[in-house]
């Protein structure tokens, strides 16, 4: 633990990650006595039909059960007060969120299963909504990523304290990125150990070499390639919190003479280097700054050099659900497949290998809300029930999200387009497994 940086988070902070517009209710099995009108049950048939009429039965404020049309119920969805209906009616994509972070909203059964099959079947009820539906319940576009705006986006999400994060991350680095599981059986800080050296193989790393990152974190990646390979890294990040962890690390394990935690905005890295990596970073860039991230690269990456960028993403673009974007990740987008690779074609690189671990992100959250859940009263005790809540739902419905494939996370390797100092074939990459304990 690192109790010197823990727990500072402000009260906005904590509103905007777990709270609803509307005044909470707690979570209750104790309903409102008054009788739902005959327009309200309409309503909620109308909302179901719109998202594609999915095996979900509603517990009403009072007790009454509404049945799905078609089929025995999978999922029992309570509204603990009638507001709460209307909100929800209104645009989904935002209010759910609040009304179940605020415990007005309620899920009897695995909250990850129910958002696996609103996602899917809302892709399928989404394509015959009308125009005005759309634009009621549409999802915002994410707020700047400019310098200034970068910095308050960055400090809304990683700092909320140190200790927060150590309760459910891996333990041996701090990963707060997708994983790389080479077989199912291994376990959370063994597939994280393993991303980190399936992403210094892809980017053939040697002993002496330049490395600069860009976002990270708490700093694993960086003490990894420090430790086993023997290069110098300039690891930038704007996050006080994590860069503080990071230094501290550093110095306990003797590397700090390999590394140099740089508490600055990726915009401002100078210098050549012979790779450049950024692991879980490009999701707070912003499609804006893909041409200035690609300038930056073209002038920072030597000749020879290797680049890799890992990110969530999507398969078309899409803005990110609205109550994601406004209460977990400001500012945040996932890009497209095709508006990833637009950076190598900006920068004119040529794309080496592209490579999808959408499943490997599903294991890894999967694990990590396991964590967070043995450890759900700690973090109320830290923050309120809400923004437990709060970050239940974003875990479980990022699970969903991966497992439906509405999210992917692409892993991108590039170089200078003229750099002919290439391997010939990718088998250096698997010459023995990634997992530590497999070799």
């Amino acid at each position: 633990m690192n109790p010197s940086t823990a727990n500072k988070v402000t009260e906005t902070d904590k509103a905007n990650a777990g709270s609803a517009d509307q005044p909470a209710l707690p979570a209750t099995t104790q309903y409102v006595s008054r009788e739902p009108h005959s327009y309200e049950r309409w309503l909620i048939g109308k909302v179901l039909h719109m998202v594609g009429s999915p095996p979900i039965r509603f517990r009403l404020w009072n007790g009454d059960l509404i049945e799905p049309d078609q089929g025995d119920a999978r999922y029992t969805v309570t509204l603990n007060d009638p507001r709460a209906l209307y909100s929800l009616a209104t645009n989904p994509n935002l209010a759910f969120g609040d009304l179940y972070s605020a415990g007005r909203v309620d899920v009897d059964q695995d909250l990850s299963g129910l958002m696996a099959l609103l996602y899917r079947s809302i892709h399928r009820a989404s394509s015959h909504w009308p125009k005005w539906l759309e634009t009621l319940w549409r999802n915002h576009h994410p707020r700047s990523t400019g310098l200034e705006e970068a910095r308050a986006n960055i400090h809304h999400h990683y700092d909320l304290g140190n200790e927060f994060y150590q309760l459910w991350l891996d333990q041996a680095e701090m990963q707060y990125t997708c994983a790389y599981y080479e077989s199912a059986s291994l376990s959370l800080e063994q597939a994280q150990l393993a991303k980190l050296e399936h992403v210094c193989r892809k980017l053939r790393l040697q002993p002496g070499q330049t490395v600069v990152e860009a976002g990270c974190g708490w700093g694993g990646l960086a003490r990894y390639m420090a430790r086993h390979y023997g290069v110098t890294v300039h690891a930038y990040n704007i996050s006080h919190e994590q860069i503080s962890y990071a230094r501290a690390q550093a110095r306990r394990q003797k590397l700090d003479h390999l590394i140099e935690y740089i508490e600055e905005d990726y915009r401002n890295i100078n210098g050549q280097y012979d790779a450049f990596v950024s692991v879980g970073m490009l999701e707070h860039v912003g499609t804006d700054h893909y041409l200035e991230l690609a300038a930056l690269i073209q002038r920072t990456l030597k000749p020879q050099g290797l680049a890799l960028l890992h990110s969530i993403g999507r398969n078309r673009p899409m803005l990110l659900n609205a109550w994601i974007e406004k209460r977990i990740f400001p500012g945040a987008y996932p890009p497209s497949i095709g508006e990833f690779v637009s950076i190598c074609e900006q920068g004119n690189f040529s794309v080496l290998d592209v490579e999808n671990l959408r499943l490997h992100y599903a294991q890894t959250l999967t694990h990590w809300l396991d964590r967070f859940e043995q450890h759900h009263e700690r973090v109320t005790a830290m923050y309120d029930e809400q923004f437990t809540r709060a970050w239940r739902l974003y875990l479980a419905g990022s699970i969903a999200a991966f497992q439906v494939g509405a999210l992917q996370l692409f892993q991108v390797v590039f170089s200078h387009a003229d750099n002919n100092h290439l391997p010939q074939n990718r088998g250096d990459l698997y010459r023995s497994p990634a997992a530590p304990g497999s070799h």
